[in-house]
């Protein structure tokens, strides 16, 4: 069957094309935070996977079949999509398959609702889809829905104490033993995170609106998936494969802003000369050059960009960019696999580095540190690291926030700079009723 491509009124906003389907099964918001050029909505999910206990990425590849023809201009149109947490041989992740995508391209100011229409259900759901979107375009000419809530009412709730599981003194302690441990030879970094939760109520969906306000970032993601919904501000791609060609971009190095520009503009020029930053961000290249390596052509894997300082609304960070050439024996999952999870939020050498983490953290990580994204139909690939996330499920909400520790890292400095990267998060939670 024919590609189906449907054109749509362009909206800017995503959010006003989101409440229209807000409440469909399994619906993802995958949001480039106004920073990117492609945001992609979906929903109603031909079949979700059960992937705990086994080889998700396998898994998935048989479920996907052979690739069909990539679409120019279209980066999803069906597929794989959801998230896959931490550690998802263990856990059952948030994974479905798709036949459908609503696709803004904010470059060309267009939006398509496109399909490779491999099942015969979809002819029906696209019409569903289509009706959706009309009424949903009936209340905005009424000057309803302007900013993409549609009738959904802002009934999101935090009640009592935001708790962490690490206090000051319990930090320092897991410190101390990842110092031990890094003194030993044991690794050369290791990503040491601390959870905040809270009791919820009510449709986290408005909560996220404001998120992506206080907090925007290009690689961005609201999920309603089976019981769970995830509020993502991630600034960080974790890895790309679009017609062969890989791309990731760790971050390592963080520095908070500063209301002064004059501050502002120092601790950008620190963060981006000092040499425990730059070193750390080193490492994780490193360790993501050897991880692409095993699946991309000799010779083809580079850095073309090494220690940039990006700006977002509450910190600045260091970011590489990596860069290979798929061999022909293998895919993207094959990629999504090798590089699982991130360096970035595991540390260096990556295996021991998790084994520390799984010994100090109290609590597992689920979906932070996981990755957000899709796996098309087309071979094509782009996935997230899912920080500067909350996950909202059975009455409790959890947020993350960590750093990479080295040999020469100090103790309060890098406590402070995860209450930095949580600042969004916490102060979203206390907009909510959560209490500090």
């Amino acid at each position: 069957m024919s590609f189906y491509c449907q054109k749509l009124t362009y909206q800017c906003d995503a959010a006003y094309y989101y409440a229209a389907i807000k409440d469909v099964p399994c619906s993802i918001w995958l949001d480039s935070g106004g920073m990117g050029r492609f945001d992609i909505l979906t929903a109603a999910p031909h079949h979700t996977l059960e992937t705990s206990g086994g080889d998700p990425f396998g898994l998935i590849r048989a479920e996907l079949g052979e690739h069909l023809p990539a679409v120019e201009n279209i980066p999803f149109a069906g597929g794989a999509a959801g998230y896959w947490r931490y550690d998802p041989a263990i856990e059952a992740d948030g994974i479905a398959i798709y036949d459908w995508a609503l696709v803004l391209d904010h470059r060309e100011k267009t939006a398509k609702l496109v399909s490779h229409r491999r099942y015969p259900e979809t002819e029906t759901l696209l019409e569903q889809i289509l009706q959706r979107l009309a009424l949903a375009g009936d209340s905005d000419e009424k000057g309803e829905g302007r900013r993409g809530k549609g009738d959904v009412a802002d009934n999101f709730s935090v009640q009592g104490k935001i708790s962490s599981n690490f206090s000051k003194a319990t930090y320092s302690v897991a410190f101390d033993k990842v110092q031990a441990y890094l003194q030993a030879g044991d690794c050369y970094q290791v990503n040491l995170a601390q959870r905040f939760s809270a009791a919820a109520t009510g449709d986290a969906f408005p909560a996220y609106l404001e998120l992506r306000k206080l907090s925007p970032a290009p690689f961005s993601a609201f999920l309603n998936i089976q019981g769970v919904q995830v509020l993502c501000a991630s600034p960080e791609r974790f890895v790309s494969v679009k017609n062969g060609k890989v791309e990731t971009r760790p971050i390592k190095g963080t520095r908070p802003r500063d209301s002064n520009p004059e501050k502002d503009l120092q601790l950008a020029d620190d963060l981006s000369c000092h040499p425990k930053d730059r070193a750390e961000n080193l490492m994780i290249v490193d360790l993501l050059r050897n991880d692409l390596g095993k699946c991309c052509k000799a010779g083809s894997v580079r850095v073309p960009e090494l220690f940039k300082v990006e700006s977002y609304a509450n910190v600045h960070h260091l970011v590489s960019t990596i860069q290979g050439e798929l061999t022909e024996d293998r895919d993207a999952l094959d990629v999504l696999a090798g590089c699982f999870p991130g360096g970035s939020i595991t540390g260096a050498p990556k295996r021991r580095a998790m084994q520390i983490i799984e010994e100090l953290e109290p609590d597992p990580r689920e979906v932070y540190c996981g990755a957000i994204g899709y796996v098309g139909f087309d071979g094509n690939m782009d996935t997230n690291i899912v920080i500067r996330t909350l996950v909202y499920s059975a009455g409790e909400i959890h947020c993350w926030a960590g750093g990479g520790l080295v040999a020469d890292s100090k103790c309060d400095a890098e406590y402070q700079e995860t209450l930095d990267k949580a600042s969004a998060m916490l102060k979203l939670l206390q907009m909510y009723g959560g209490k500090r």
